[in-house]
């Protein structure tokens, strides 16, 4: 994992600074407040079985291909130089192996079922993109919010994009699972105004069985975060079967009482988005197959929250 240098490193002001961007959501109303340019960094030490941004797992660009968009032309085949396209009847189906997401096959799609997942952007063009919106945020109290994926990931990145934001006067919000280095969420706190950060699962083995990852160094940043005293919000993705049980919201809430001066908790209701996604995408689907959880199931969840004291909204 990369770790960040101080928050006045050389690195930190480089103007050759480059990430992978699969997504700037504008006019978004759920990622703090106001109106806000949500940043979807590509790249994340999770492996969430539930994950609905699969496209945000990997740090490099890749190729999404829907069939069901496919009109059977053959231009793709056609067009690719690397042999990275197979005929099979009328059906062209990638190779991935043989794939250098060069683009040449998404250039002939005249339906978009390929398409480039993630794009390159320096420090510049993406601060460009995000005070395109600026007039919306001095408005509406609102600003931008940097998501993954896993942005900690890159923090480098992260923070020449969060200083740039802030010396322009436009409020800042980090979406974090919180799994990086103490020095990395230390280089970081200077230039963010609100954390959202994701809090999943309280037993160790649970969690690592279900996210790949232990917990331990992110409840400890959790309370670094706490300690620091940035606005911050707890977010608690909610997937049936995995989380949902009391004992392990029992659990959340002595933890948050305990270890954290959270006041503030966001229950998010699971949905399968993720795993047409990750089919498009060729990777191992590890969504789980159950149905979208509808609002009010979150509801004996959200009681037990309140009863605690804290404020509970169910969405971001």
């Amino acid at each position: 994992m990369s770790d960040a240098s101080s928050p006045e490193s050389p690195a930190a002001h480089s103007d050759v600074l480059k990430g992978v961007v699969f997504n700037v959501m504008r006019y978004c109303v759920h990622d703090g407040p106001g109106i806000r340019t949500t940043v979807f960094l590509k790249g994340c030490p999770l492996r969430c079985s539930w994950c609905h941004n699969p496209e945000g797992q990997q740090s490099d660009i890749q190729f999404s291909f829907r069939e069901d968009r496919c009109i059977r032309c053959g231009n793709c085949f056609d067009a690719c130089p690397n042999d990275a396209v197979e005929k099979q009847g009328d059906r062209y189906i990638p190779l991935r192996d043989n794939c250098e997401a060069c683009g040449t096959c998404i250039a002939t799609c005249y339906t978009e079922a390929r398409q480039q997942v993630g794009r390159e952007l320096t420090v510049d063009e993406l601060v460009a993109e995000i005070l395109r919106d600026r007039a919306f945020y001095e408005q509406s109290g609102g600003g931008v919010t940097v998501s993954g994926g896993e942005p900690l990931l890159h923090p480098d990145f992260l923070r020449e994009i969060l200083r740039r934001c802030k010396a322009s006067q436009i409020h800042t919000a980090v979406e974090t699972a919180g799994f990086c280095t103490e020095k990395t969420m230390l280089s970081v706190i200077p230039f963010v105004d609100l954390f959202l950060y994701d809090l999943k699962i309280m037993d160790t083995e649970a969690h690592r069985r279900f996210t790949g990852v232990d917990n331990d160094g992110i409840l400890r940043n959790l309370e670094l975060v706490c300690r620091s005293g940035v606005n911050t919000i707890v977010r608690i993705p909610i997937i049936p079967g995995i989380n949902d049980h009391a004992a392990n919201i029992q659990s959340m809430i002595a933890y948050l009482h305990e270890h954290t001066n959270i006041s503030v908790v966001h229950l998010l209701p699971y949905h399968s988005m993720g795993h047409d996604k990750a089919l498009h995408l060729g990777m191992e689907n590890e969504v789980p197959d159950i149905p979208s959880l509808q609002e009010e199931k979150l509801i004996p969840i959200l009681n037990q929250f309140q009863e605690g004291g804290f404020a509970v909204a169910i969405g971001g």
